[in-house]
This record gives structure tokens, C-alpha cells and sequence, in this order.
């Protein structure tokens, strides 16, 4: 889970980086706008395209387990190969550190927050292969980009990023980085960015050709710059409530608080002031979210008070112009 940066870094930097993804720690710039409305039953079902098919007992998984309830994987993100998404994603994210390494904008390899942030990673990444088979395959790593921004994402493949600004700024404990890290590890499970991507080719290839592919392979070669849509793909209103859910999960599997997730939104509305910045207007709102981590957490307590907890409980991110580069 690591990236060769063990160079000094700009305790100073805020980075340009080009290859940077413009979702992370939940932009939905429909919720910006208030278009963002409470959904109207199944995420899952594709109006207008999938039609009857999609409404059949067959293609409608019902999960027996404990845990939250969130359906099962999407069907129309079939029409886009796993593998070129994760091969974009890895590709995109290696651009990226190389952008962020040669403008002094990694922590390196042992600086005491990119170890922090690896060994909870370490403890999530294990509870992800019941959401998605692949998991157990991706080559996961994990990096810390010295930035003031407040923003985080993991992007399809296992690509985890962290900005310096939202550790320091929001003085988060490992419960709290565990919420928004399985979160944003819950997008990647859940193929958010694959399932966007596959709906934007539908809508171009028409109702009934997806009607005809659905279930028999992909369309992959009518998918063109796949790095692109990466680096301009925003998640919906019902994406970010999805991922807040699962990634509760996960982080109470790995044995940190559930709850977590409340004292992070209240942190939040804190830092915006009345006048939400785009880390938080591109989100649902946070009292809202609070309402339906409260709501769920009964349904994942159990799973906390029988995990392992973490023997090791790190530093709060201090300001990096107190720690040394070295």
C-alpha cells in the first residue's frame, strides 16, 4: 500500500494537480444546487431504460445478512468492464502522485500520519471482499497529499487519497478517519464511479440496445477515455447516502466506532460557519446524515462489540509546519 515518496516534502504546499479526480469526500454539485431530491424507490433501477427487466424476482438480490441494507450490485454496470475502470483508476492516481511528488506534495513513507493512515487502511481493506470479489484482488494503496483542502477518495481499484487539510483541520481521531475511509472505500466496493460511466453510455446507445446487453458481457469498446470521465464523474445524492451506510459497516467490522460518523458531521457544519465550502455543499445535507447514521447504527452495533479493536490509537494530524520533513 505504498508509493515511493520518501523524499522531503513543502509543509507549505498547495499542490496543482491536474490529474486530481473532482470527486472525493462527497461533490455532488446537484446537491449544491438543491436539485438533489430523496429518492423514489430502487437506486438500482435505471428509469426509462431498464425497463421490466430490471423489475424482475431474478434480477432483484435479496441479502440475508447483518449489517445495513443497501440492495444488492448494480446491474447496469455491466455494460462497462471492471477491468478498464480499475486500470483508468490506477492509472489516473499514479499521474496524480507524480504531480504531487515532483510539487513536494507527499508525506513520505514514514511520516507519522501516512503510517496512521496505512495501519487503519489495514484493518478496513480486510472487511471489503463480502461487497465486491475484486477487492481482493486490487493492488491497494494508500497516500497522504500535503494540501489544505478538506477531501479524501478511493478511486475504483483501491487508490485511497487523503488531503493533510481535512486530518489537521477537522482534528479527526482514528474513529472519525475510519468513517470517512470507509466511505470512500465503500464507493469503490459499490462501483459508484463504474456505474456512472455505464450510464452515460446507455443514454448514448439508446433504450433498446441496453435492453439487448444487459447481462451479455459489455460494451466497453464504445467507452473512450475512460481516465477523463474519471477526473469529471460526480457521485449522486443517493451514491453518497449508499457509501455513508456501507462504509459505516466497515469501519465497525474493523473495530472503530460506528458512530463516529456523527461527530464528523457535527465537525463539519462546525468548520462551514453558515456558509458551506465544497467539500460540504456538495453533500446531503449534514443533519440529515446524522439522522441516518443514528437510524442505522443499531443494525451494526452488534458487529462492533464483537470485532477486534486496534491495539495502537494515533496522534491527532498536527499542523505540518511542526513536523519535521525528515
Amino acid at each position: 500500500m505504498s508509493h515511493a515518496h520518501d523524499l522531503g516534502f513543502d509543509p507549505a504546499a498547495d499542490p496543482h494537480l491536474p490529474s486530481a479526480p473532482r470527486y472525493g469526500f462527497g461533490r455532488c454539485p446537484d446537491c449544491a444546487a438543491g436539485r438533489c431530491r430523496p429518492s423514489q424507490g430502487s437506486r438500482r433501477l435505471f428509469t426509462g431504460l431498464l425497463g421490466a427487466a430490471a423489475l424482475s424476482p431474478a434480477l432483484t438480490p435479496t441479502w440475508a445478512r447483518e449489517g445495513v441494507e443497501v440492495g444488492g450490485p448494480s446491474k447496469i454496470s455491466k455494460l462497462v468492464p471492471a477491468e478498464q475502470v480499475e486500470q483508468a483508476g490506477a492509472q489516473q492516481y499514479q499521474q496524480m502522485m507524480r504531480e504531487a511528488a515532483n510539487q513536494r506534495a507527499l508525506l513520505p513513507n514514514n511520516h507519522p500520519q501516512l503510517i496512521r493512515l496505512r495501519e487503519i487502511a489495514k484493518r478496513i481493506i480486510p472487511q471489503s471482499e463480502p461487497w465486491n470479489a475484486r477487492a481482493k484482488q486490487w493492488r491497494w494503496e494508500v497516500n497522504v497529499l500535503v494540501s489544505p483542502q478538506l477531501n479524501a477518495f478511493c478511486m475504483p481499484g483501491g487508490k485511497i487519497a487523503f488531503y493533510y487539510g481535512i486530518l489537521e483541520k477537522l482534528k479527526l481521531d482514528d474513529d472519525e478517519v475510519a468513517s470517512i475511509m470507509g466511505h470512500e472505500v465503500a464507493h469503490a466496493l459499490r462501483e459508484h464511479a463504474r456505474e456512472r460511466m455505464a450510464k452515460t453510455a446507455a443514454t448514448r446507445l439508446g433504450a433498446n440496445v441496453l435492453s439487448s446487453l444487459l447481462g451479455l458481457g459489455n460494451v466497453g469498446d464504445t467507452l473512450l477515455n475512460m481516465g477523463s470521465q474519471l477526473l469529471t464523474l460526480t457521485f449522486s445524492r443517493e451514491d453518497e447516502s449508499e457509501a455513508d451506510l456501507v462504509g459505516m459497516e466497515l469501519a465497525a467490522r474493523a473495530g472503530y466506532k460506528p458512530s463516529a460518523g456523527v461527530s464528523l458531521w457535527e465537525k463539519m457544519g462546525q468548520v462551514s460557519k453558515g456558509a458551506p465550502p465544497q467539500w460540504l455543499s456538495t453533500h446531503p445535507a449534514g443533519p440529515t446524515r446524522i439522522r441516518d447514521i443514528q437510524a442505522n447504527l443499531p443494525k451494526v452495533e452488534g458487529l462492533y462489540a464483537r470485532a477486534d479493536k486496534p491495539a495502537q490509537r494515533f496522534e491527532v494530524a498536527p499542523p505540518l509546519q511542526t513536523r519535521p520533513a525528515s
